[in-house]
């Protein structure tokens, strides 16, 4: 029987593709290093464990379709910390991240409709889009100069009768860029010229090494009513398997439509609420360890790198992750021989090929998606097997 042009089109995570080469080499006694997939180990906050280990109904039952009034009123006080004023009712608690981002995409389009990205880009926003009917229209960044947001005219130039959407993700995943003010006030004249909606993937804010926080979407002014922030606990409070993120607008017709869609798949989880009830309720303070850590971190696998002869790497200002490219021809190829054929001393390195993170085809071909979620010492033996394995890679 025929299956949908859906189902049948919609890009396989790039990510995860991987995932058998990396079995088998488990398999065989191979201790891999995964720098290919952003799960942090850091511990999830004692105050969200408490929190669920601490429940006490004898009937888990339904919740509210856009969540627990606690946690939308402790999220806009999360806010507020930042001077960033919004109600509880420009909040929905979606199912992570990902929910609201797919939520975001069914509202400002429909099928055929056009959304403006900066490439390279978090990889399922291909997939999202694709189960929706909307068509992701690049607009590419560069390695060479870090991948700083293109001048806007090139995003003036993208711009169809469909472009419906910019969407922008800063502290961004992939690149680690961070985009500034400027940049983002420029984007929201555009979007008022062309009568677009501004979606703003902000889930790395915590994730920045230098200089101020970046400025979010919603900070900006005269077009209120088209900021769409989609926001999630996975990374901030490395809770990725809770499945709890935030579609937030101050938009209420726009909201109003978001719950038609939450009442469709009934309600978010109500335990992993409670446990991000607690977490945001946390001092600001739990997140200045974390972020010295992270920065640690970066500062050892770019450093690490970045004097290799054929590498090009510019140091990453947030999130916690990197492109490099490297003096390879094919970076699947690499990743998948890292796996099949190379290791040293029983250990290898797992990295994600990043042409997956291009909606151009072609791009990325020799370049790959370092995530930094490892402790000091395992980077620096990263770092080791790396550069090894493409010495040897090339050579095979």
């Amino acid at each position: 029987m025929p299956l949908s042009e859906r189902a049948v089109t919609v890009q396989a995570s790039p990510i995860r593709r991987l995932a058998p080469f990396m079995l088998q080499a488990r398999e065989r006694g191979v201790k891999i290093h995964h720098l290919n997939i952003g799960q942090p180990d850091i511990e999830t906050p004692k105050a969200y464990m408490d929190a669920i280990r601490g429940f006490a109904e004898k009937v888990l039952a339904y919740g509210p379709s856009d969540g627990l009034p606690e946690l939308k009123k402790a999220i806009s006080g999360y806010f507020g910390r930042y001077d960033i004023a919004i109600t509880p009712a420009d909040v929905q608690i979606t199912l992570g991240g990902s929910e609201a981002i797919q939520c975001a995409f069914c509202i400002v389009g429909d099928p055929g409709d056009e959304v403006i990205i900066p490439e390279p880009f978090y990889t399922n926003y291909n997939g999202f889009a694709a189960m929706v009917g909307l068509k992701v229209v690049p607009v590419t960044t560069r390695a060479e100069n870090g991948f700083a947001m293109p001048p806007i005219e090139a995003f003036e130039k993208a711009i169809t009768p469909r472009t419906r959407a910019i969407l922008v993700c800063s502290p961004n995943n992939p690149t680690g860029v961070i985009f500034t003010p400027e940049e983002l006030d420029e984007l929201a004249l555009l979007a008022k010229k062309h009568d677009l909606f501004l979606i703003g993937d902000e889930v790395y804010r915590e994730f920045v090494y230098e200089g101020s926080r970046p400025k979010s979407l919603l900070e900006l002014k005269g077009v209120e009513d088209r900021v769409i922030v989609v926001d999630s606990i996975s990374k901030r409070f490395s809770a990725c398997g809770a499945r709890v993120g935030a579609l937030i607008s101050r938009n209420q017709e726009l909201m109003a439509c978001a719950l038609k869609f939450a009442q469709a798949r009934l309600c978010p989880p109500t335990i992993e609420q409670l446990g991000a009830i607690a977490a945001y309720k946390m001092s600001p303070d739990y997140f200045e360890p974390v972020r010295e850590e992270y920065r640690r971190r970066r500062d050892t696998l770019y450093e690490g790198l970045c004097h290799h002869p054929g590498v090009l790497l510019k140091k990453p200002m947030g999130a916690f992750y990197m492109i490099a490219r490297l003096p390879i021809d094919d970076a699947n190829d690499f990743a998948q021989w890292m796996l099949t054929d190379f290791q040293l001393d029983g250990e290898t390195v797992m990295v994600a090929p990043a042409d997956g993170f291009y909606a151009t085809p072609g791009l990325g071909k020799n370049e790959v998606r370092l995530a930094y979620v490892l402790e000091v010492p395992k980077l620096h033996r990263c770092v080791d097997i790396l550069l090894k394995g493409i010495k040897a890679f090339n050579k095979a």
